[in-house]
């Protein structure tokens, strides 16, 4: 792969992130076209269901430019028709001559479009940097292929000493605006924002997303409360009408996640508190962790997360850090879970 390629490939991972929560059930992929002398001449994203794929935008863009060069993408083109048409034949019909994939495509209904594109006479390389596309954008989608399930970030906010509220209960504001402002893009990514009862009673949040400005975006992820005994007051903000809501019944996280991936949910930001945290973390139900830590310390108050049924340093459950983020005084850490209780040992496990 030419530094050209290389950068794109960089450049397309970027635009799928930008995709994030607005392509589900599909996969957010980006894509990138280069002209004959390796110049970047069209770029895109996967569009809301219904609309283009990324190649098809990137191409779009590029027009005539596209033709004798390269198309570097997150995934394989598809070879089916579904809502719209084969990628790998806009591809054929573009005139590009090389096409750097990626993540080689992983289900039997839209397989095929690299050997149809190489039978064109197109020039595919396959599996270039693919744990990185695989572990960005794609992910939500890929553990819906192989889980049949929607991918659980969890996201905490959390004194130095993992306390997430006083021992009085107060717990507004933990944390400062940057990392309040860091949550709202955050549910931005997500299709669906999860709590539990008891978090909506005591918190009485909206679980909106909100912008710079505090006006609700235009684009609301499904608002969840799983509520088995009917406890959430028909007052409750996040019943205001100002996003879809879901008040679940479900009996556990697995039931829930079902109920969630037949509503096309593929990622699920969950912000209840500890006892839900715990439960999907005993049932190896989290894929990605976003914690803020704030510099102060409590010394008493409910922990960041409930009882795991650990009794010994042997048994716990480890994590691997992503990213360190200094955001005002507070610290983001994001964290990828690399040992379960629910034996999943490996994000990338089936693979």
């Amino acid at each position: 792969m030419s530094p050209a390629e290389s950068s794109a490939m960089a450049r397309a991972r970027e635009l799928g992130l930008g995709a994030l929560g607005t392509t589900s059930p599909n996969p957010a992929v980006g894509a990138v076209v280069l002209a004959a002398d390796g110049t970047v001449v069209g770029e895109g994203a996967t569009q809301p269901p219904g609309g283009p794929h990324a190649e098809v935008v990137a191409l779009q863009q590029a027009g005539d430019r596209a033709r004798g060069g390269t198309v570097v993408v997150t995934l394989e083109p598809c070879a089916h028709t579904g809502r719209t048409g084969p990628c790998a034949d806009a591809l054929i019909a573009a005139g590009v001559v090389r096409v750097v994939v990626a993540v080689p495509e992983p289900t039997e209904v839209a397989g095929g479009g690299a050997s149809r594109l190489r039978e064109a006479g197109v020039d595919v390389e396959l599996g270039v940097e693919r744990d990185d596309a695989e572990l960005g954008a794609l992910a939500p989608w890929l553990t819906g292929v192989r889980e049949h399930r929607p991918q659980v970030v969890w996201k905490v906010a959390a004194t130095l000493d993992g306390r997430v509220a006083a021992a009085d209960g107060s717990s507004r504001w933990i944390t400062g605006e940057q990392a309040r402002a860091a949550v709202h893009r955050l549910r931005a990514t997500c299709d669906a924002v999860v709590v539990g009862s008891g978090t909506a009673l005591a918190d009485d949040p909206q679980l909106t997303v909100r912008d710079a400005d505090g006006n609700d975006a235009g684009r609301q992820p499904l608002r969840v409360v799983v509520d088995r005994r009917d406890r959430l007051p028909a007052t409750a903000r996040v019943l205001d009408g100002a996003a879809p809501t879901l008040v679940s019944r479900a009996a556990g996280p697995a039931e829930l996640l079902a109920e969630l991936y037949d509503r096309d949910v593929r990622r699920v930001l969950l912000e209840g508190g500890p006892t839900m945290a715990a439960a999907f973390l005993r049932a190896g139900l989290v894929d990605e962790a976003v914690v803020h830590l704030a510099p102060i310390l409590l010394g008493s108050g409910p922990s960041l997360v409930g009882d795991l049924g650990i009794s010994s340093i042997s048994g716990a459950l480890s994590f691997e850090t992503v990213e360190l983020l200094p955001m005002g005084g507070d610290v983001q850490v994001r964290l990828r879970p690399t040992r379960h209780t629910g034996g999943r040992q490996s994000v990338r496990e089936g693979s």
